[in-house]
């Protein structure tokens, strides 16, 4: 890599790193603030040409109410600026869109004891797409860290093949199979795949911004969340020192 290329590089990832003191993420609880989500989801999908234009205006299903889901907001100055949910799929609770998309790729990893971290329904508020190009990584993040958390041996993205270069780029992830059908969208959706422990130390490396503390994966995904520190999603990456908390 040149040097022009290296500087850039160095100055992209300290962006995001920046970036990040103007999110916040928030696992969605509340019926409001998941109704929030899928009305940004519903409009991120018309405007791409993924589902029709409905009624309701809003985009939800059955995987949203699963007991291996949570569903993130990222809000940006105040605002919900982005959303992705993420499952985890083991054998003891196998059942995931991109699981129950792919069987016959992804259920054998399932059968060997393997756990999966599935993100989907990865949506961006129309009115700010286009305008901060750090808010795909910042909300794609929400995956990576699941796979920390739930100690993932497969990470998966369900995306249209023009979506596969940011996903290779940022966690060098590669097809597993072709694009099909997903789940009543209108466009045909591609199968990626990484190998999660192999490649977690070389994209910590690449986008420091990935690394996170105990304390924020915990306040993000512990089931027992009213003993995590709030204050958690601000301990990472160097941003707070813990011991500038008290």
């Amino acid at each position: 890599m040149s040097s022009v290329s290296s500087v850039g590089a160095i100055s992209f990832s300290q962006r995001l790193i920046d970036f990040l003191d103007r999110i916040q993420y928030r696992r969605l609880e509340r019926a409001e603030e998941l109704e929030h989500a899928f009305r940004l989801r519903y409009a991120a999908y018309v405007r791409e040409g993924m589902i029709p234009i409905g009624f309701e205006k809003r985009l939800t299903d059955d995987y949203d109410h699963a007991d291996n889901v949570h569903v993130f907001g990222v809000y940006m100055d105040g605002e919900m600026a982005s959303t992705i949910r993420v499952h985890h799929a083991s054998p003891e609770n196998p059942h995931s869109p991109t699981v129950d998309a792919f069987p016959e790729t992804l259920r054998p990893e399932i059968d060997k004891g393997h756990v999966i971290v599935d993100p989907t329904r990865f949506a961006v508020h129309p009115s700010v797409s286009g305008q901060h190009p750090e808010l795909p990584y910042i909300t794609a993040r929400l995956g990576f860290l699941a796979s920390e958390y739930y100690g993932a041996n497969l990470g998966l993205a369900s995306v249209r093949v023009e979506h596969q270069a940011f996903y290779r780029r940022l966690f060098g992830m590669r097809p597993l199979c072709p694009p099909r059908q997903y789940h009543g969208l209108k466009k045909q959706l591609s199968l990626m795949g990484i190998d999660y422990c192999a490649v977690r130390e070389s994209v910590i490396a690449r986008y420091p911004f990935m690394n996170a503390t105990e304390a924020e994966l915990d306040f993000l995904f512990s089931p027992d969340r009213a003993k995590v520190d709030p204050m958690a999603t601000a301990i990472f990456a160097g941003r707070v020192e813990p011991a500038n908390l008290h």
